[in-house]
């Protein structure tokens, strides 16, 4: 493997590639390693070998998403350019020429979700949880998860998971589409790499024609909605119930929110 900042690259003889995020044990991403995964991509993209990608991580999980506790080496996610700029960044992934196939371990929560979804594919384990808990934080959702979470699970799936914030367990994301394959966690890695593949043995031109026009429609809903998503957050980052949410959260208690 050869590391990229927090980022490490390994190309297989079987035309996939693993992209491995590696700030264990959450993950935590800001611009600049959002930055270095599309570089990624597109280097990848760039070389006629690589055919497919397997998007993983080091450590429990998979990604938590911006760390707003600042206890993290994450740079935080300031109010007014940060998440505007982590989100234009973010869309490079959404455009990424080949399919990419997340393996989800542990937790994919918040924009980790986000970062799960921007794959075309996710496997997942009986262990592993999906999260879009911003109501829960007293903040609005973002990393264009308006839009590709319902073109994923449907629209009042996805308005069920984002007003309650609640945790979707491996079962239940397979069962509503969430997750596309639930394997034992001892298998998690080998069997995206197995999916991978199975995209890596057809045509790469003709798959990669396909997923320019699966995505067409997507692309510009997403560039978009981030706009919104991240204005949106900017002025619910300023309200008592943010400052409550992320409290609460570091402190591992239920919120008490006020409106306010």
């Amino acid at each position: 493997m050869s590391a990229v900042t927090d980022i490490a690259v390994e190309t297989r003889p079987d035309h996939v590639a693993v992209v491995e995020l590696r700030r264990p044990p959450y993950n935590y991403f800001d611009v600049h390693l959002i930055a270095a995964l599309a570089d990624a991509y597109e280097r990848l993209a760039a070389d006629g070998d690589v055919r497919a990608i397997v998007l993983a991580s080091q450590g429990r999980h998979f990604c938590a998403g911006a760390d707003f506790t600042g206890a993290s080496s994450a740079a935080p996610l300031s109010a007014d350019e940060g998440a505007p700029a982590l989100y234009r960044t973010a869309l490079r992934l959404f455009a990424a020429p080949i399919p990419v196939v997340a393996a989800v371990q542990g937790t994919a929560i918040g924009g980790g979700l986000g970062l799960a979804l921007s794959a075309d594919f996710r496997v997942a384990t009986p262990e592993s949880r999906f999260v879009a808990n911003f109501a829960r934080l007293g903040l609005h959702q973002g990393f264009g998860i308006s839009v590709t979470l319902p073109a994923v699970v449907g629209r009042q799936k996805a308005l069920d998971l984002l007003y309650t914030g609640r945790r979707v367990e491996g079962t239940e994301a397979l069962a509503i589409g969430l997750a596309d394959r639930l394997v034992a966690a001892v298998d998690l890695r080998e069997a995206a790499i197995e999916h991978a593949r199975a995209i890596a043995a057809s045509a790469p031109l003709a798959v990669r024609s396909i997923r320019a026009t699966m995505w067409a429609d997507l692309l510009p809903a997403i560039e978009a909605v981030t706009a919104r998503e991240s204005a949106e957050q900017a002025v619910l980052r300023d309200t008592a119930d943010f400052a409550e949410g992320t409290r609460a959260n570091a402190e591992r208690r239920e919120p008490r929110f006020t409106g306010a």
